[in-house]
């Protein structure tokens, strides 16, 4: 019975968004970002040499077909990769009226979000009275910090010391439906910083707020802050059944990998595989190894995003693609007869655009197991009834 993996490259969009206009970043608006694009152009020009040097050097999703799907999606030749596709090669176009995180996962597993997301103003305070003073009910702080739109890591340096002195949570949000908790393992404590964000969750999720992230840090005002791997997403349910679900329905497991399960609040998920990006490397090995027939495994690497989308570091996007490329001829090698190992991304983070944000962009589509097979244009609801109709999950995405 045929296995199917679908691995999402957390942000790796690659332009051309026919809607890009309608979003922005700071102020300027998506229109012309392309994430992997202008990444590759800024290695061939010499501005991505640390920890690296030269092109970006992709042979492995190039030879699937990326460079083509760059070209398919933005027009754009993206330098050192122009390989005649041997895979299954397209570029997807999301309808979901967002560039976050819920919206790309759902869609390409069969769902558009059929509502608008709430996102808050930027101003200061960003958050209504009621729910600061229900923040407060819940911590038994007599306060909040941040209540602004902020960078994760910057908020932490500014907040921490301040945090650890009050007691009081860090809160602040994004470009995207979040409300963010920061607090310190140890002074504040890891459970019940889970428990403040599990609490909140019902109530922001009721006003369409997609996620509540909690957002744990060690370190003291002497050495600095950082985030732990501790992370958790509260993220609101998809309103009707996935990919997952359909895979469940038929019998077969669902394994997810990184923070899949947080995505889809466990809906269709029968085991979750946490760990750094290098850490789900391994387990996506391991899953491709051992993983029962017929199943679904489902990843997300987001260091890509995270690491070095958001902090706009062009160089540190390119040395993480170089070593995910490097690491999946291994993936391949073990996979099985009927195997179809799938790769695509949720949205853009171009490192080169303004602002801070997701970027809104077609997504490129890469298969290995398929033979070459060109897709075209395609929406993100059709990556899930490629993997539908791989795993026979007959009515699945009717």
């Amino acid at each position: 019975m045929p296995r199917a993996f679908l691995i999402v490259m957390d942000s790796a969009g690659c332009g051309g968004a026919p809607d890009a206009g309608a979003f922005d970043n700071a102020g300027t608006p998506d229109t012309g970002a392309n994430t992997l694009g202008h990444i590759a152009l800024a290695c061939a020009d010499g501005r991505a040499e640390e920890g690296r040097s030269g092109p970006l050097h992709l042979p492995a999703l190039d030879g699937l077909g990326l460079g083509a799907a760059i070209r398919l999606a933005s027009g754009m030749d993206a330098p050192g990769l122009g390989a005649v596709p041997r895979g299954l090669w397209g570029a997807a176009t999301e309808v979901s009226p967002g560039k976050d995180t819920p919206s790309g996962h759902w869609e390409l597993a069969g769902v558009p979000v059929p509502w608008k997301w709430h996102y808050f103003p930027r101003t200061i305070p960003a958050f209504p009275d009621g729910l600061v003073a229900e923040v407060c009910r819940l911590a038994g702080t007599d306060g909040i910090l941040g209540n602004c739109h902020a960078s994760g890591t910057a908020i932490l340096q500014d907040l921490g010391a301040e945090h650890m002195r009050s007691g009081k949570p860090i809160c602040y949000t994004s470009a995207d439906s979040v409300f963010q908790v920061a607090a310190h393992e140890q002074t504040f404590g890891l459970q019940r910083l889970m428990d403040l964000c599990a609490d909140l969750a019902p109530g922001l999720h009721a006003m369409k707020v997609g996620r509540v992230i909690a957002r744990p840090f060690v370190g003291d005002p002497q050495a600095g802050f950082t985030r732990t791997g501790n992370r958790r997403d509260y993220a609101i349910a998809p309103p009707s059944p996935t990919l997952c679900d359909w895979a469940q329905a038929a019998g077969r497991r669902v394994h997810a990998v990184g923070k899949i399960g947080d995505i889809f609040s466990m809906n269709g998920i029968d085991d979750v595989r946490k760990g750094t990006d290098a850490e789900l490397m391994n387990h996506m090995a391991d899953l491709i190894e051992d993983a029962e027939e017929g199943c679904l495994t489902f990843a997300n690497f987001v260091e890509f995003d995270s690491h070095y989308g958001h902090r706009r570091d062009v160089a540190g996007y390119a040395r993480a693609l170089e070593w995910f490329d490097a690491r999946l001829p291994a993936l391949f090698d073990r996979a099985r007869d009927g195997d179809l190992i799938v790769l695509a991304a949720d949205h853009g983070n171009d490192p080169t655009w303004a602002g801070s944000d997701h970027t809104r962009e077609r997504v490129p589509v890469l298969g290995h197991g398929a033979g070459l097979r060109e897709l075209g244009l395609i929406g993100f609801t059709d990556v899930a009834d490629i993997l539908a109709a791989h795993l026979d999950l007959r009515g699945g995405a009717g």
